[in-house]
């Protein structure tokens, strides 16, 4: 398998591929999350050998729904079709949760399509609450994982 490298990037550099994966068919701007230019935000990339962006993701601070429990949360993780079940999703989430951490959070947690469930809990994710629909998307769940601290994840 090839070495994947992962990055932080201005969100210029996943907005291509986020649209292109996430919001297929739709006007750009649909693409665009409010959050993006925030201070405390972030984005990370997943690049190939070739120097092309394969995965993304992008997280801010945001509390923990239902708690108000300080956390970041993640949004618009997102893998080139012809490179899925190659590790580059899991690239761009552990670089994130990894920069999550050392910028403080204790949790991250995320709205993850209902149809990902196993890729979260796969990673050490949990679900809470019940599932709930995006409209114009699909089911989705809240995944919530502890980060930094005593015996979570780093």
């Amino acid at each position: 398998m090839s070495r994947i490298r992962t990055a932080l990037v201005p969100v210029a550099e996943i907005f291509a591929l986020r649209h292109a994966v996430l919001r297929p068919g739709r006007p750009p701007e649909s693409a665009a999350f409010p959050e993006d230019a925030d201070p405390g935000t972030f984005h990370v990339a997943a690049y190939d050998e070739e120097g092309e962006v394969q995965a993304c993701v992008t997280f801010l601070p945001g509390p923990l729904p239902g708690t108000g429990e300080a956390a970041y949360r993640f949004r618009g993780m997102a893998s080139a079709p012809a490179v899925r079940g190659r590790g580059y999703g899991v690239a761009v989430l552990e670089a994130g949760l990894a920069e999550a951490a050392a910028r403080g959070a204790g949790l991250v947690w995320c709205n993850g399509r209902t149809v990902a469930r196993g890729f979260y809990e796969r990673h050490g994710f949990t679900v809470q609450g019940e599932e709930f629909m995006v409209e114009g998307v699909g089911p989705h769940l809240v995944f919530v994982i502890k980060v930094g601290g005593v015996g979570a994840r780093p």
